[in-house]
């Protein structure tokens, strides 16, 4: 991983894998979210148009953060089912990498939906009997969800040399993590922290729902009035018969 304050380690130019021309779907997606994202930190999932990145679709997921370091395909590109020979939606992302490299993959995940951070790894796949050389990028930039908070990511996969015999697993060469730095601060962009900033995200989310427009007006509920009890006939009195018509109302009349 990259660090900005590595100053007594040997530092290794990762420029190479930044520039890399190989992965044109890497540098699309990348351009596509900076445009979606603005001055603000992050931009949201709704704000993401697949019409707008139909080129790189094959190769596009997104992420759910479901516990810290895990991250699970909500959507994924034809080109991640066919290295996994599966459909992968539903998945574990780190179900893509050897075992011993998900740990590296569960850390920088944490960064993007933690920081927020873009992730940047280069990859390399599994070798054997009918798996090829591959080389590989995987991209991860933080989306705000519908509440505000930083629990989706928007990525690709993309790969060069011939899947083989699937399925493909992955090993980290190297992975670069950045910061997002930005001087506008956005409550809803901004995942909470404190105790503060968690009632402070409720309350924004209950004025949004109270706000005309964001939200139906709940329906009316009348009770249902008791109905009285039909009155018994005095001794000698003719019965009489009670009808309930469709109003409620109750009609007796002798039969």
């Amino acid at each position: 991983m990259e660090h900005q304050d590595d100053s007594d380690r040997e530092v290794v130019s990762l420029m190479k894998y930044h520039n890399d021309i190989r992965f044109p779907a890497v540098h699309a997606l990348r351009q596509y979210w900076e445009e979606l994202r603005g001055p603000r930190q992050v931009p949201s999932r709704a704000e993401v148009d697949p019409r707008a990145i139909e080129e790189t679709l094959e190769y596009a997921f997104i992420l759910e953060r479901i516990a810290p370091g895990v991250g699970r395909f909500r959507l994924a590109g034809m080109h991640l089912n066919d290295l996994m020979g599966m459909e992968v939606r539903g998945m574990p992302c780190t179900s893509m990498f050897m075992p011993e490299h998900r740990a590296t993959l569960s850390r920088a995940l944490e960064d993007v939906f933690a920081g927020p951070s873009t992730a940047l790894l280069t990859l390399a796949g599994e070798r054997g009997v009918g798996r090829p050389p591959m080389d590989a990028q995987m991209l991860l930039l933080p989306l705000a969800s519908d509440f505000g908070d930083v629990t989706r990511a928007l990525g690709c996969l993309c790969t060069i040399g011939p899947i083989g015999r699937s399925p493909r697993r992955f090993i980290v060469k190297d992975d670069v993590v950045r910061p997002i730095r930005t001087g506008v601060k956005h409550e809803l962009t901004d995942p909470p922290q404190t105790r503060d900033d968690r009632l402070t995200a409720r309350r924004t989310r209950q004025q949004l729902n109270e706000t005309p427009g964001f939200s139906e007006p709940a329906a009316s509920y009348t009770p249902p009035q008791p109905r009285t009890p039909p009155s018994r006939p005095e001794p000698g009195e003719k019965p009489r018969l009670r009808l309930v018509r469709s109003d409620g109302e109750t009609v007796e009349t002798e039969s």
